[in-house]
């Protein structure tokens, strides 16, 4: 699977644990920074590449990496078409795909130890979109919203 990395000075170590673990498992990952440690880095110049890679690629997902995830969750949902969830434990992640279609995960590392962080992008990467119609009604929703700024047609 396709999967495009972003993360901040806070998350640089776990990211760099997380990309190395993902290329064993025989995923192609893009990660797109950063590449070095610097302490006074600004995680949307990161993360929102990785996002926007995300969104022209149907067939990839994505993981955004912080302190706490927050900022960095915020970030990728300000590009259009996607979805990220923030999650904690490997049930956040599953809700986040099975009942959001979220394309990006957004994980904190300094909250999240690296075991937990290994079993959330499983599950995320592992989880598919149910398709129920609930869901999808409430994805359209947003999306209409996101294309029009309204909630009705």
């Amino acid at each position: 699977m396709k999967i495009h990395v972003g993360a901040d000075h806070a998350a640089y170590e776990v990211k760099n644990e997380l990309v190395a673990y993902l290329r064993e498992q025989g995923h192609d990952v893009t990660d797109h920074g950063p590449a070095e440690y610097d302490p006074q880095d600004d995680y949307p110049m990161f993360v929102i590449p990785a996002a926007q890679a995300v969104a022209a690629d149907d067939m990839s997902l994505g993981l955004v990496l912080g302190g706490s995830g927050n900022g960095e969750q915020i970030a990728a949902n300000k590009v259009a078409g996607v979805r990220a969830v923030l999650a904690y434990d490997a049930e956040t992640a599953k809700l986040g795909r099975e009942h959001n279609d979220a394309r990006v995960v957004s994980i904190g590392a300094r909250l999240t130890d690296l075991a937990t962080a290994k079993e959330i992008l499983d599950v995320f990467l592992t989880t598919d979109f149910t398709g129920e119609e609930r869901h999808q009604r409430r994805i359209d929703l947003m999306s209409r919203f996101e294309a029009t700024g309204s909630l009705t047609e």
